[in-house]
């Protein structure tokens, strides 16, 4: 079968197209032909070596399918051959086929197309954490979201909006911000326009803002957490800016707040059952058409390391697909 490979770590222009042998599944496993895999920041990471997951050399990165059950393991009693699936694979995906643990694997509708499917579990799936688990949001909050145009910020934008919130997005340039606005967020910040401070000072009326979500990190988690307000969680998602900021502990201890990690990969596997229901509901939202990503682009299989070059250079709002079969 063709695969995108990473035989040693680096950059995109690094990976390869090659043919590999298809994947032996065991008896827990099963086996997924591929017609497309969402594209997620941890998979730059990943080629890289700079994440917590580390896969063995030589692997295939993209974490996320949608395809059609094709093997099926002895002890798998909940999936069927022709089944079509989402599955969090975690990386692999870059692939003509997948082979996923059973019970990271969630049955879909033969309506769903594969484009819309593949970009929806992962993002959501962080955010809804993020905010149901972690910060407990709750309806008439106000929610600001650091890199609201990205996968798990524009989800988060979405869930947001969906629970209730007033959601303040906060993104590098205008066109971006546009696209939040069309997924419910209120107030656009553009951190190379705006004071970043003021803005959200004005947008809550100098009361602060009780949630930030943070997959940027950087310069600006010092203006998003001193715009806090009492008792507010400021939920920590991710570093996409590469730099770790060192927040001050008195700026905590002034606002009463809360500093949240969100590491939903950990959370899927220490409460599994918790992490089911989220997907469950989350799934019965996709499926019903109450949440839908914004799709920025569909790619080859072999285009894939464009894809992950075009994430790097921040040209991506929203997902990025690679279409490796089907509709």
């Amino acid at each position: 079968m063709k695969a995108i490979i990473c035989q040693a770590h680096g950059l995109p222009s690094t990976l390869i197209y090659d043919e590999i042998p298809e994947p032996q599944i065991d008896d827990h496993e099963v086996l997924i032909r591929v017609e497309a895999c969402a594209l997620n920041y941890p998979d730059i990471l990943m080629i890289q070596d700079k994440y917590q997951v580390k896969p063995d050399l030589p692997f295939s990165p993209g974490g996320e399918v949608c395809g059609i059950v094709e093997k099926v393991g002895s002890e798998v009693t909940h999936l069927y051959v022709g089944q079509r699936v989402l599955a969090l694979c975690g990386w692999g995906g870059f692939a003509e086929k997948v082979k996923v643990t059973a019970e990271r694997v969630f049955e879909i509708t033969e309506e769903m197309d594969a484009v819309s499917a593949a970009a929806s579990l992962y993002t959501f799936a962080t955010a809804y954490h993020a905010l149901k688990d972690r910060a407990m949001l709750k309806a008439g909050e106000k929610m600001l979201v650091l890199g609201a145009s990205g996968g798990v910020g524009l989800a988060a934008v979405v869930l947001g909006k969906l629970m209730g919130a007033h959601v303040m997005a906060a993104g590098s340039s205008l066109e971006k911000l546009e696209i939040c606005q069309t997924y419910g967020a209120e107030v656009l910040i553009d951190y190379n326009k705006d004071d970043f401070k003021e803005r959200i000072k004005e947008a809550t009326k100098g009361k602060g803002v009780d949630v930030v979500l943070d997959v940027v990190g950087g310069k600006y988690a010092d203006p998003a957490m001193r715009g806090m307000a009492w008792k507010g969680r400021y939920l920590i998602v991710g570093f996409t800016s590469g730099d770790i900021p060192k927040i001050p502990f008195n700026l905590p201890l002034l606002k009463g707040c809360a500093v949240l990690g969100v590491f939903w990969g950990r959370f899927s596997k220490e409460e599994p059952e918790a992490h089911r229901q989220n997907i469950k509901a989350l799934t019965k939202l996709l499926q019903e058409g109450k949440i839908k990503h914004h799709v920025y682009k569909t790619y080859k299989l072999t285009e894939a390391p464009q894809a992950m070059e075009d994430m790097m250079n921040r040209h991506i709002v929203g997902k990025a697909v690679v279409q490796v079969s089907g509709n």
